[in-house]
């Protein structure tokens, strides 16, 4: 859940990043075959790895047994639908009603504009390809915009 709340990716493309698809010294991640819906393969975009979110993506990579020569296999080698299947078990165990795992994505993109980031970064990081769509995943607080204006004074 903490990576897809720092990466804003779906579950599915959680799934798929292989190892060589991370380089630590750049903080970048590729990811292959992102949603498009024009184009269905070679839709591969390298995202920053940003600790905005109040989660480091590095080390939430690195705990699943990262090791600078490991470039097989993938780093969350989960099934998509297992992962959606546990999500919405550990939801009913918890009592939360209405919480999809797709929620986390739009999560991450309202941390990414509180942190102060424009439109265009954003999209940079969602893969989204206009302001239209972008918005239907945005859901600030007006409280945000104290916290953007005071990390701009800094």
């Amino acid at each position: 859940m903490r990576f897809a709340v720092a990466t804003v990716m779906r579950q599915e493309e959680i799934c798929r990043v292989e190892w060589r698809d991370f380089d630590p010294r750049t903080r970048m991640l590729l990811i292959r075959d992102r949603k498009d819906p024009r184009r269905k393969d070679g839709n591969h975009q390298r995202i920053p790895l940003l600790d905005v979110s109040g989660y480091d993506t590095c080390e939430i990579i690195k705990e699943q047994g990262f090791s600078s020569s490991r470039r097989e296999g993938r780093i969350f080698p989960y099934n998509g639908r297992s992962v959606g299947t546990a999500f919405r078990r550990q939801c009913r165990y918890l009592k939360i009603e209405d919480l999809h795992f797709h929620d986390l994505r739009h999560e991450g993109t309202s941390r990414l504009f509180e942190a102060g980031f424009a439109i265009e970064q954003v999209a940079l990081v969602t893969g989204q390809k206009d302001w239209k769509m972008l918005r239907r995943y945005t859901h600030l607080k007006p409280e945000a915009l104290h916290t953007i204006r005071a990390a701009r004074a800094a």
